[in-house]
C-alpha cells in the first residue's frame, strides 16, 4: 500500500514558515558577545526540522542549503567557533534564501539560483573558518580599509594558468576565486595570465569556479609547494609594503608610518587652525591638571558579591525562558491548525443565523405577549444565544497585533544599517487582537510609516549626539482598545516635521495654503499626493508616493490618521481603526421608499433645521447653517436618483457627517434607529456601485445598501470648491 504524501505539503510549508519566523526573531534577540547556550540549540533545531521535512517530501534544494546551515550552527552551539555579527548575517541571508525557495514550492515563485549558490558558498566558508565579506546591506565607506582574506597554515597552493582572455573575464575569475582564499595576478607571455591562490578548498572547486568563464580543458593547472615561514613573512611583509606605497588612505599604515603619526601633532592638538590647544589654555591660566587616580583594585568581597550577581541574573534569565517555553508548549498543545476558508464558511453561517434570529424576533413582535408568553421568553432566549454565539465565533478571526509587529525587527535592523543608523526598535501591546482581514490590510501602510521614521525621522548618530540625544534613535510600534476601535502608534525621538518646509514645499506644489493654518493642518499637507520634502530621491524613500496612499488605505478600512510633531523632539502617527469588518454598528435610515445603513462611526449628530438656516448659493447648491458654520447639503435622493417623501431640509433630518477633515449634512427623510448589521460583499456578489461599500440583510428579509460616507462627500459637487465661511 502506498501514502500520497502530498497531501501534507500544505502542513510542512506552513510548519516551515513558523520554523523561518521563529529564526528570525532568535537570531535579532542573540547576544553575539554572550550567547545563551538555550537560543544556539533553539537556532539548531529550526533549521534541523526543516531540513527533516524538506528532505521527505524530496525538495532537495532546501535541504542541501539547511545542511551545511546546520553543520556551521553545530559547530557554533559545540563550542568549536565563536558566534560573531557575519555569521548572524549569514544565517539571517540562509533564512531569506530557505523562505524564497519555499514560496517557489509553494506558489511557483522565482528562484534566484545565483543567489542560493552565492549563501551556500558563504555558509560553507565560514564553518571551514575562512573570513568572507559581508554580504549585510550598508552604505559604501571609503574610509576604512577593505577586509583582507585570511588563509591559515596548511593551505595548497595552486598555479593556473589562463588562456587568452578579455581583462573583465580575468577579473570576475580573481573576484570568485577570491572568496575560496588569497588570490595574485602574474602575466605570461602572448597575453596571457596566470592566477596563484592558495587556498584550503578542493581543485574541483576551482574548476567548477572557472568552468563559468571558459571550458576546462583550456586550463592549465599546477600545484605549487606550499610557502614556508620564512616565505610566508617575507610575501606579507612585501605585500603590506606596496599596500601602504599604493594605499592613498585606503588600507591600515604600517608600524612605521603609525609611529611618526603618533609622534606628529595631531588636529584635535592643533585645534584644527580655528582654536587654541586645551593644553596652551590651561597653562596660561596657572591649571595644574591634576594626577591620574590610581585604579582601584577590588577586593575579594567585592569580586564576589559581583560573581554573585551576575549568577543571579543569569539565574534569572533562565527562569524566564523556561516560563516563556513553557507557556509557548501549552499554547501549542492547546490549539489546532483550521484553515481559513472553514472559519470564513462558520462566520457567513453565524451571520445567517443572525439574520435569520432577527426575522423570528420582527415576526413574533406583532403577537400578544400575553397569549403567547412562553413563545416571547424562547426568542428572548434565542436572541440573547445568537449575540453570545455571534461574538464567540468573531473572535476566531481575531488576530493578535505579534502577527505584523513580528515583520518589523528584521526590517528595522537592515534599513538601519544601510543608512548608517542606529535605531532601537521597541514595541509594546502585541497581544492586542484584530480582524484577520484587517491585520493583512494594515502590514503595507504600517511598513510605509516605519521606514519614513527610520529615513526622515530619527537622525544620524553624529547629529543626535550634537543635539544633546543618545547615539541610538528609538522607534515605538504600539497597541491598544480603546473602545470598539484598535488604536495604532508608530513614534519616534527623531527630528520631526519642518513645519516651514512643508508650506514651502505645499505652496510649490500648488496646494492651497496659509501661515495661519494650525499645526494639525500643516501636517494633513504631507497626505497630499507626490508631497516630499526629501531633497535626495533614494530607493527607500523621497518619490512623494506612499503617505497618500496609506490614508486612502486606512479610510477605505473605516479608520483615520492623525499625526502629532514637535521639532527637535519626534513625530508620533496614530492609526485608529474598527475591530472587525464583518459587523457594524450602523443607523437605519429612510429616503423615499428605501432603507440604508450609515455607519455610525462618521455621524456626529442629527438635526432638524430651521427654514432660515438653509441657504441657496447660486452655482454651489445648498448650505446649513449650523453654530455659525455653514456646510455643504447632500440630498441623498439626488445621489441615488430616487423619489424623496420630503423636499424641503427643514421637514426632513440632517444628519451632520465628519470624514477626512471635511463636514457635510446629509438630508434623508427620517431615522429609522440604530443596529448591529452583518455586512456582505456587494462587488463579489453583484457589482461596484458608487457611493456604497456593502449590503446588510434586515430583519424582514429586505436588503439595505451601507452608505460608503467618504466616497458620498468626495462625489458631492459641493466640496469640489473652497469651503463656505460665515
Amino acid at each position: 500500500m502506498t501514502i500520497d504524501i502530498s497531501q501534507f505539503y500544505k502542513v510542512f510549508f506552513d510548519e516551515a514558515e513558523e520554523l523561518l519566523a521563529e529564526k528570525e526573531r532568535l537570531l535579532l534577540a542573540v547576544d553575539t558577545a554572550s550567547p545563551d547556550p538555550e537560543d544556539l540549540n533553539a537556532i539548531f533545531r529550526t533549521a534541523h526540522s526543516i531540513k527533516g521535512g524538506a528532505s521527505t517530501f524530496g525538495l532537495n534544494d532546501m535541504s542541501e542549503v539547511t545542511h551545511v546551515l546546520e553543520s556551521l550552527l553545530d559547530r557554533i552551539r559545540k563550542g568549536e567557533m565563536a558566534l560573531t555579527a557575519q555569521h548572524v548575517d549569514a544565517f539571517l541571508a540562509a533564512k531569506d534564501i530557505l523562505k524564497m525557495q519555499l514560496d517557489g514550492h509553494r506558489n511557483g515563485a522565482h528562484v534566484d539560483g545565483e543567489q542560493v549558490a552565492n549563501v551556500r558558498m558563504m555558509l560553507h566558508d565560514l564553518s571551514e573558518g575562512v573570513i568572507v565579506p559581508t554580504h549585510q546591506p550598508t552604505v559604501p565607506s571609503f574610509l576604512h580599509a577593505e577586509q583582507k582574506q585570511e588563509v591559515r597554515e596548511g593551505a595548497h597552493r595552486y598555479k593556473i594558468e589562463l588562456p587568452e582572455l578579455v581583462k573583465r573575464d580575468v577579473d570576475a575569475l580573481v573576484d570568485e576565486l577570491g572568496l575560496l582564499g588569497r588570490v595574485s595576478v602574474a602575466p605570461l607571455d602572448g597575453g596571457r595570465t596566470a592566477l596563484i591562490i592558495s587556498t584550503h578548498e578542493s581543485l574541483d572547486d576551482i574548476v567548477a569556479i572557472c568552468s563559468f568563464v571558459l571550458e576546462p580543458s583550456d586550463l592549465r593547472m599546477f600545484e605549487a609547494p606550499p610557502l614556508t615561514p620564512e616565505q610566508r613573512a617575507i610575501e606579507a611583509a612585501e605585500r603590506t609594503r606596496i599596500e601602504n606605497e599604493q594605499g592613498y588612505g585606503f588600507f591600515d599604515p604600517s608600524d612605521a608610518d603609525a609611529n611618526a603619526t603618533a609622534a606628529a601633532p595631531s588636529e584635535d592638538d592643533l585645534g584644527y587652525g580655528f582654536f587654541q590647544p586645551i593644553e596652551e589654555i590651561r597653562r596660561e591660566a596657572g591649571i595644574v591638571p591634576d594626577a591620574p587616580p590610581a585604579a582601584a583594585v577590588p577586593s575579594q568581597a567585592q569580586l564576589d558579591a559581583e560573581a554573585e550577581k551576575k549568577a543571579e541574573k543569569q539565574a534569572e534569565k533562565q527562569a524566564n525562558k523556561k516560563a516563556e517555553a513553557a507557556a509557548h508548549a501549552h499554547a501549542e498543545a492547546g490549539s489546532i491548525r483550521v484553515s481559513i476558508e472553514k472559519v470564513d464558511q462558520l462566520i457567513n453561517l453565524v451571520g445567517e443565523l443572525v439574520i435569520t434570529q432577527a426575522m423570528i424576533e420582527q415576526r413574533s413582535s406583532g403577537l400578544d405577549p400575553m397569549l403567547h408568553q412562553k413563545l416571547m421568553q424562547s426568542v428572548s432566549q434565542l436572541t440573547r444565544n445568537t449575540r453570545d454565539l455571534q461574538e464567540a465565533v468573531m473572535s476566531i478571526r481575531m488576530m493578535p497585533m505579534d502577527f505584523v509587529f513580528s515583520r518589523f525587527p528584521r526590517m528595522v535592523r537592515d534599513l538601519a544599517g544601510k543608512l548608517g543608523k542606529k535605531v532601537d526598535f521597541i514595541t509594546n501591546g502585541a497581544a492586542t487582537e484584530l480582524d484577520k482581514g484587517l491585520i493583512e490590510r494594515i502590514v503595507d501602510p504600517l511598513t510605509h510609516l516605519v521606514r519614513n521614521s527610520i529615513d526622515h525621522g530619527i537622525e544620524m548618530p553624529a547629529a543626535r549626539v550634537a543635539a544633546g540625544k543618545s547615539e541610538s534613535g528609538r522607534l515605538f510600534l504600539s497597541a491598544a482598545h480603546q473602545g470598539g476601535n484598535i488604536v495604532i502608534e508608530v513614534a519616534d525621538d527623531g527630528a520631526g516635521l519642518n513645519r516651514d518646509r512643508i508650506l514651502a514645499k505645499a505652496a510649490s506644489n500648488g496646494l492651497p495654503v496659509s501661515e495661519n493654518m494650525t499645526d494639525a493642518e500643516v501636517w494633513q499637507l504631507i497626505f497630499a499626493p507626490g508631497f516630499s520634502t526629501a531633497e535626495i530621491v533614494t530607493d527607500v524613500s523621497g518619490r512623494g508616493v506612499g503617505m497618500d496612499v496609506v490614508k486612502r488605505n486606512i479610510t477605505a478600512m473605516g479608520g483615520t490618521i492623525d499625526i502629532r510633531s514637535a521639532k527637535g523632539f519626534g513625530t508620533t502617527i496614530l492609526i485608529s481603526l474598527p475591530l472587525t469588518l464583518a459587523i457594524l454598528d450602523g443607523m437605519s435610515i429612510r429616503c423615499g421608499d428605501e432603507i440604508y445603513i450609515l455607519p455610525l462611526g462618521f455621524v456626529v449628530e442629527s438635526l432638524q433645521p430651521a427654514a432660515d438656516d438653509v441657504k441657496e448659493i447660486t452655482g454651489r447648491g445648498r448650505v446649513v447653517k449650523v453654530r455659525g458654520e455653514y456646510l455643504p447639503l447632500i440630498p441623498l435622493y439626488q445621489m441615488f436618483d430616487i423619489e424623496p417623501r420630503i423636499l424641503e431640509p427643514s421637514e426632513g433630518i440632517l444628519v451632520i457627517l465628519e470624514t477626512e477633515g471635511r463636514k457635510a449634512a446629509l438630508f434623508i427623510d427620517e431615522l429609522v434607529g440604530q443596529q448591529q448589521v452583518v455586512v456582505k460583499n456587494l462587488e463579489s456578489n453583484y457589482r461596484k456601485v458608487a457611493g456604497i461599500s456593502g449590503a446588510t440583510i434586515l430583519g424582514d428579509g429586505g436588503v439595505a445598501l451601507i452608505l460608503d460616507v467618504a466616497a458620498l462627500l468626495r462625489s458631492s459637487r459641493q466640496l469640489t470648491d473652497d469651503p463656505v465661511v460665515s
